[in-house]
């Protein structure tokens, strides 16, 4: 096994690209005698001379030149990879991998990627804008680098980054009795038929604590799963529906409106997550730097990532400001 390394391919091409060993060492920032150590070592390993040399010129070898073109395309690709290599490394290139809420995707996760993107554009971003039992299973199985969840954060393989809320909302059309006081209250709103987004999405999971906390028994007409589609239903005047107040579908609603509710159970818990016991890259690690500051928080201490992973659980972060619907 023939073992070449960089610093003999860049000696070898330098030389020949120069026609002298002094140029070849200034351009390498090499001693001389270094310079010739790396070419005789080449030559070695190679087993054949690869210059014809005396006190006034250098020539290559027939060796030589045949070998030339291929040692070049080798520099030129090695020399690539490791650019490419330290742009990982330092976060300026690559792919982030995000796992989030719809709600969260749809409101606050373009403007991060914006603010993110004027310092690291080289980095591109796959986004999965599924439910939260789902972000939680990518987080987990490693599909992804991040996730928005929704809901309380109990699982030991995830540590959270960042903890927030997220004040949920009934919309109704603008005729609505729902939609002339500025809060509502949940016996207000479980008089009119529900439309709830489906079992399995953090927003159900709130609602439905609150019910039976309550002791109420809804009636419901849907259940979707996203939150464009229950607009549109109560859009259809098949009910009302509670949403987070981040949620921006109602925004392209003229007929709707949100009206927060009076009541402190219909509080959802949202957490920027990751695996337990991965560490970030930089550019995740930036990345979580830009979502802290959209959300209005200090920046995450990662230093101790384990142990930010179980106290996010204790001690709750300044809420998620909620965006007016309105």
């Amino acid at each position: 096994m023939i073992d070449l390394n960089l610093r003999e391919i860049r000696a070898f091409v330098a030389v020949a690209q120069t026609g002298s060993f002094t140029r070849a060492a200034t351009r390498l920032h090499l001693s001389q005698p270094a310079l010739t150590v790396q070419i005789r070592r080449l030559e070695e390993l190679i087993g054949t001379r690869l210059f014809d040399r005396n006190s006034r010129s250098v020539a290559l070898t027939a060796a030589g030149r045949e070998l030339l073109p291929l040692l070049q395309k080798s520099l030129y690709d090695m020399e690539n990879v490791l650019h490419d290599a330290r742009a990982l490394g330092d976060g300026s290139s690559g792919k982030l991998r995000i796992a989030c809420l719809p709600s969260f995707a749809s409101s606050v996760l373009p403007d991060c990627i914006r603010s993110f993107a004027r310092t690291l554009p080289g980095v591109t971003f796959e986004i999965r804008d599924v439910v939260a039992s789902v972000v939680n299973q990518l987080v987990r199985n490693e599909d992804v680098d991040l996730g928005v969840t929704g809901g309380e954060v109990d699982d030991p393989a995830l540590d959270v980054l960042i903890a927030g809320t997220d004040q949920l909302c009934v919309v109704c059309p603008r005729g609505h009795p729902l939609a002339k006081p500025r809060k509502v209250k949940l016996a207000d709103i479980v008089r009119y038929p529900l439309v709830l987004t489906a079992a399995g999405t953090s927003v159900r999971a709130v609602v439905d604590r609150a019910l039976a906390d309550a002791d109420v028994e809804p009636t419901l007409t849907c259940e979707p799963t996203y939150m464009m589609t229950a607009v549109a239903m109560v859009r259809a005047g098949l009910g009302v529906t509670v949403l987070p107040g981040s949620a921006r579908e109602v925004h392209a609603e003229p007929h709707l409106v949100a009206r927060p509710i009076d009541d402190a159970r219909f509080t959802r818990p949202i957490a920027l997550v990751k695996r337990h016991g991965r560490s970030l890259s930089k550019a995740a690690s930036a990345f979580v730097d830009v979502v802290a500051r959209q959300l209005g928080q200090a920046t995450p201490d990662r230093s101790h990532t384990s142990r930010i992973g179980r106290e996010s659980h204790k001690t709750a972060l300044r809420p998620i400001k909620s965006i007016r619907l309105e």
